[in-house]
Order: C-alpha cells, then sequence, then structure tokens
C-alpha cells in the first residue's frame, strides 16, 4: 500500500537525554513516517532506524535563516524559544519538507505507538490539519498538508511577528498557555472566551474553522502525566490493557522521575509505571 509521505520535524539542541534511546525505538516500528531531527549534537547515535533523519545546524545559523527567510530579526536566546517557530517549519524548512505530503512537528520526551493506526489515509485525504488533542493544537503532535496555504498560515495572525521578533517563549505552537484555564473550556466556553495575550495558533485554526476556511481534525489521542497501567508493545502503546494511544509524551514523566533503565537491546515490550520504565 502507498502511504501519502509524513516528516516530523524536531529541533534538539544539547545532549541528547536518557529516554532518547526509548524515542528512537518507536520510530524504528513507524518506517512509513520520517522523523527529522534538527540539532547542534555531534555525538554518533546508536542503533539509530533509516528513518530518523540528523540535521546538523547551531542556533545562530537558524536564527539567520530564519530571519532571511521571514524578512526581518528574530530573537531566539535559547532553544526553548524554538517551540513558538513549530508553526513556520513548512515556509523556514522547504528542503526538508519538500517531497513530503504532510510535515509535522514534533518532540523526543515521546514514546510513539503505531502512528499510521491513528493517521489514516482517509483522514490526509480529507484534512488539511490534523492535531493529537481535542482543545487546543498539540504542539507534540500536529501534521500540515504541505501546500503554500498551510505553511503560511503562521502569518495569519496578528501576533506573529511580535511573537518571533521578542525572545519571550510564547506558547504561540498552542494556545499562549491557556492549557492552564482547560477546566474552564470542559465547561463549555471557547478558547475565544478566555483573555489571552496573543492570538495563537489555536485561535488562528479555530477561526478558520468557525468560517468553513480550512478542514481541521482535532482529537485526544495521546496520553500525557504518570497514569500508569500504561505498556508499549511491538510498536502500540496500550494504555489499561484497552486502549490505544498515539504516543505517550514523558513531559511530566521526565520531570518527577530519575532516569529509568535504558535495556540493551531494546525490548520489543515494556511497561510504564508512575515512577519508571521497566520490563516484567
Amino acid at each position: 500500500m502507498k502511504f501519502q509521505r509524513i516528516a516530523i520535524i524536531t529541533c534538539y539542541f544539547g545532549k541528547w537525554p536518557w529516554y532518547f534511546p526509548y524515542f528512537l525505538h518507536s520510530c524504528k516500528y513507524n518506517p512509513t513516517v520520517d522523523f527529522i531531527i534538527i540539532t547542534d549534537n555531534t555525538e554518533q547515535i546508536l542503533n539509530r532506524p533509516d528513518n530518523v533523519k540528523i540535521i546538523k545546524k547551531d542556533l545562530n545559523g537558524l536564527r539567520m535563516t530564519f530571519s532571511t527567510i521571514l524578512g526581518f530579526k528574530v530573537a531566539i536566546d535559547d532553544p526553548y524559544k524554538l517551540c513558538d517557530f513549530k508553526p513556520a517549519y513548512g515556509r523556514l524548512f522547504p528542503e526538508l519538507v519538500k517531497g513530503y505530503d504532510f510535515w509535522g512537528h514534533g518532540d523526543i520526551d515521546i514514546i510513539y505507538g503505531n502512528v499510521r493506526n491513528f493517521i489514516s489515509e482517509e483522514m490526509l485525504d480529507e484534512y488539511e490539519l490534523i492535531t493529537a488533542r481535542h482543545d487546543f493544537l498539540s504542539g507534540t503532535f500536529t501534521l500540515f498538508k504541505n501546500t503554500k496555504k498551510m505553511n503560511e498560515l503562521f502569518m495569519l495572525s496578528k501576533d506573529y511577528r511580535r511573537v518571533f521578533g521578542n525572545a519571550t517563549h510564547f506558547c504561540f505552537d498552542e494556545c499562549n498557555f491557556l492549557w492552564k484555564q482547560i477546566g474552564e473550556l470542559r465547561k463549555g466556553q471557547t478558547i475565544f472566551d478566555l483573555p489571552c495575550e496573543i492570538e495563537s495558533m489555536t485561535h488562528v485554526i479555530r477561526e478558520l474553522q468557525c468560517e468553513n476556511k480550512i478542514k481541521a481534525f482535532f482529537d485526544f489521542m495521546i496520553v500525557e502525566g504518570m497514569p500508569g497501567h500504561l505498556k508499549w508493545v511491538e510498536g502500540k502503546v496500550i494504555f489499561k490493557n484497552k486502549f490505544e494511544a498515539l504516543l505517550y509524551h514523558l513531559i511530566k514523566f521526565k520531570k518527577e522521575n530519575k532516569p529509568s533503565k535504558v535495556f540493551l537491546p531494546m525490548p520489543d515490550s515494556f511497561k510504564i509505571s508512575p515512577s519508571k520504565i521497566y520490563i516484567s
């Protein structure tokens, strides 16, 4: 079966974290998706799957390239600021997205499940944007159709120049930190009902949806936090032996716990408790 081509782009600077082998191992089980990592790390990567591409760049080089492409001086004082630029990757890395039907932005603090079990060909045919949350755009996993319209979508925000020209991190790729008020959204309010410093990408997409100018898919497909009862089995993330997930995001796990053991060779299955990754 011929799949539409997908590339997921991640910028990561510094030493590879302890969980990086788990990320790589889960990428291996998604051979029809390419994972492109832009990094200044020159360390040799053991057991790197063929579909994980490493592009060597330094932060200053990216700053200069972004400024040239966008036509104004951008401010990137630290790697974390690059999160604000995620929705612009299609415009900022034209040579990397060339030849792909969809490009997306992601992270490396992730253990992927079976991506194609969630991102079907029918979805790719129907939608121009697919994101892994139901309430706001996910910085961890959002796909954009590789078209001029979608690659320049970030420019529809009235605040994108302010965001890119300021070293402050605005969480532009998601919702300007409105996830802190997620309870209000669950009460029936929309993102437009909440006070916000900038017009984020979620604001842009939701407004276009209301105007029927874009076909976007929002659904909750991921596991975050430290729920326990989680396992990875031959390329699938399974929760409570019942529910399959697109990915497990280790954002809280990595902050709350000491590094878990990395098994070599990497196993075909392992479990994730609230405190460690282990084999049983």
